[in-house]
């Protein structure tokens, strides 16, 4: 079954330097979707040292259940923040959300 469109929780605006979490989830798609978020339209890695763009970050993104925490935000991580929920059948996005830093 494809998924639905996930529902994604993106706060509007976080101090410099504190914890921000991003939550993506949809449980229509079977089976499990898995998770994948992009800030302006440029995919976040789950494993952010692979991505040149993204040393000064510091997150986790766990594919399974959609969570994306910031521990520590920085300006550059003001954008357009937006997830994809993908299984076997399809895919669905959510809207992009402005996150402020």
């Amino acid at each position: 079954v494809k998924p639905m469109t996930p529902r994604c929780t993106v706060p509007k605006a976080v101090p410099v330097g504190k914890t921000a979490s991003l939550h993506c989830h949809e449980n229509e798609g079977y089976p499990k979707s898995t998770y994948s978020w992009y800030r302006n339209s440029e995919p976040l890695s789950p494993d952010m040292k692979s991505n040149a763009k993204l040393q000064n970050s510091s997150y986790t993104l766990n594919p399974a259940t959609g969570t994306l925490v910031f521990h520590a935000v920085h300006k550059g991580d003001t954008g357009r923040y937006s997830c994809i929920a993908t299984n076997d059948a399809g895919f669905a996005k959510c809207e992009e959300q402005e996150m402020e830093v």
